[in-house]
């Protein structure tokens, strides 16, 4: 197929790449073998080289193993951004096992639903997820945990953690220390398991046509090919010479592939944040570290221009050369500002768990275009067909749904039959999203067939919180949809129809969500109607209350 596209990559990026047939950790084996002594980690100002990021991963794999983890068996990863989540991460794939990332800020029916789906029976989890996974339990969901916090990453980065032991843990509850799984003695070469570059390496949940999550599954070959795609994507940046501010959730397929994963295989130092909020933090951490790369989402990019300090000129910026954002759209005000303060590039790109992580991105170097996700990565091959017949090429410059197909596109959802039909026709991705592509091959989001709402990079399905609020006892009906926000991106919002002489506010609405949801599920704004907007057949038009409200806004 024609590929106009190929004419604007950056000089030096290549049309086509050549794959390895390897395993994923293979990239943490090879930066131990070049790198050695390089950091791998920075975190809590104390650091973890590459050569024993390598040794602790075996100890942990060959303790995993010895646990009775066998291979093709899922594992769920619950933490935040902490050195133990790469190192846990990388020792599960050695393991021959499956890594089901979990977030951490999950309310019990969102925990559960993914370990039961999954068929999770160990979590490897931060202290602070306790609390939820047992009421996981205690509901029926069992699940061995490994448990760890952030005490010990200073403990490990200092070789202390055969002296270290926390009483969080508790046996009797199936519940054991991540420490004891690092014990200087023990073996530090890779368990005898051969591990497949055709193997499933993460479950990354995302929501479906239904609205209900599906864990989309990521095979070790997928993730190789988008982690070499986006290494070769950023021209200019140097293996071994580059730091990496890795703000964004390691848990979220963005954060695991384009910080963790092409981050280990760049040689780069991961200098890790637990909190993506504490914008006072990051730029400290800026200050200090001098990251050149900085993938992140529009919010934080936007938090880090409005920072007063950052407007009075405490902080200099100048070490950021390479920024790409992900999960929602860029606005143009935000990019123009953050690369002024910091003289490098800010580009958009776009992606999709199903694709993990990307398919699109506009060049580090040559042309941006406002309001473009921008060009498909080598080797991806991309179409625009028509959304009456679902397979016709359409014109330039005419909308219809984006289809995708390339090497990471994946193998398709856990024990979702009827969805992958839907989704994965002739090696095709259907990304139910609506779509154009001008003459010279950029792409632009025209509209989401979906209706996901991508708030703050998470992924929030409107029917999700609609049940939630329906239950409210004030509330007769509810419509959940996205809607575009300065300075936020898209951000969930809801519009309530209350029972008669049920008195309700904002916050009451707010509160009773944070009882059964995430905090990033939970509306920002709460709108009361008289009614709700809905079809001939009584369908809610989500679309509908959008537009209502960009005319509400002026």
């Amino acid at each position: 197929m024609e590929k106009p596209w190929i004419k604007q990559y950056d000089p030096g990026v290549p049309e086509s790449l050549t794959y390895p047939d390897m395993p994923l950790f293979t990239f943490l084996e090879q930066a131990a073998k070049r790198f050695p002594q390089q950091d791998c980690t920075i975190f809590n100002d104390l650091s973890i080289s590459y050569i024993r990021m390598e040794q602790l991963s075996n100890r942990m794999a060959n303790n995993l193993v010895r646990l009775g983890i066998v291979q093709g068996e899922r594992v769920g990863l619950c933490m935040p951004n902490l050195p133990q989540f790469v190192l846990s991460f990388y020792a599960v794939l050695k393991a021959g096992a499956v890594v089901v990332a979990l977030n951490p800020m999950y309310k019990r029916e969102e925990m559960a639903y993914q370990i039961g789906d999954a068929g999770v029976e160990t979590v490897i989890c931060h202290s602070g997820a306790l609390p939820v996974l047992h009421e996981v339990e205690e509901g029926g969901v069992r699940q061995r945990r490994i448990i760890t916090s952030i005490e010990d990453a200073d403990f490990i980065a200092a070789g202390l953690e055969a002296q270290f032991s926390s009483a969080i843990a508790n046996p009797s509850l199936g519940e054991i220390n991540l420490m004891d799984l690092l014990h200087p003695e023990g073996d530090e070469n890779r368990p005898m398991i051969e591990v497949f570059s055709s193997d499933p390496a993460v479950f990354q949940y995302s929501g479906g046509t239904t609205g209900t999550p599906k864990g989309a599954i990521g095979n070790h070959c997928n993730l190789v090919a988008n982690t070499l795609q986006f290494k070769s994507w950023l021209a200019g940046m140097h293996e071994g010479k580059e730091t990496l501010l890795t703000a964004i959730p390691l848990y979220h397929v963005y954060g695991m592939v384009i910080a963790m994963n092409m981050g280990i295989a760049m040689g780069a130092r991961l200098v890790l944040s637990v909190d993506p909020r504490n914008f006072s933090e990051l730029l400290l951490k800026i200050q200090k570290y001098r990251p050149t790369i900085f993938p992140g989402v529009p919010g934080l990019y936007h938090g880090i221009n409005q920072h007063p300090d950052v407007q009075a000129g405490k902080y200099d910026l100048s070490s950021i050369r390479a920024c790409i954002s992900g999960s929602a759209p860029l606005l143009r005000e935000v990019k123009d500002q953050f690369e002024r303060l910091t003289g490098g590039k800010l580009v958009e790109g776009y992606g999709l768990s199903e694709a993990p992580t990307a398919t699109h991105c506009n060049p580090i170097l040559g042309e941006n275009r406002t309001g473009s996700i921008g060009l498909p990565l080598p080797d991806v091959e991309a179409r625009i067909v028509s959304l009456d017949d679902g397979w016709t090429d359409l014109e330039i410059g005419q909308p219809g749904e984006l289809i995708v197909r390339g090497p990471q596109i994946m193998a398709g959802y856990h024990n979702r039959p009827e969805e992958n039909n839907l989704v994965l026709r002739e090696g095709w991705l259907f990304t139910g999203d609506v779509a154009r592509m001008d003459a010279e091959g950029y792409f632009y989001l025209v509209d989401r067939k979906k209706e996901v709402i991508k708030a703050g990079g998470y992924q929030v399905w409107p029917r999700e919180v609609e049940e939630v609020i329906a239950k409210h006892p004030a509330v007769l009906e509810v419509g959940v949809a996205g809607v575009l926000r300065p300075g936020r991106g898209e951000t969930v919002k809801a519009w309530v129809v209350l029972r008669p002489a049920f008195p309700c506010t904002e916050e009451e609405i707010q509160w009773w969500c944070e009882q059964s949801l995430a905090r990033f599920k939970v509306p920002v704004e709460v709108e009361f109607l008289a009614r709700l907007p809905r079809s001939g057949v009584g369908k809610l038009l989500r679309r509908e209350l959008i537009r209502m409200d960009r005319i509400r806004l002026g």
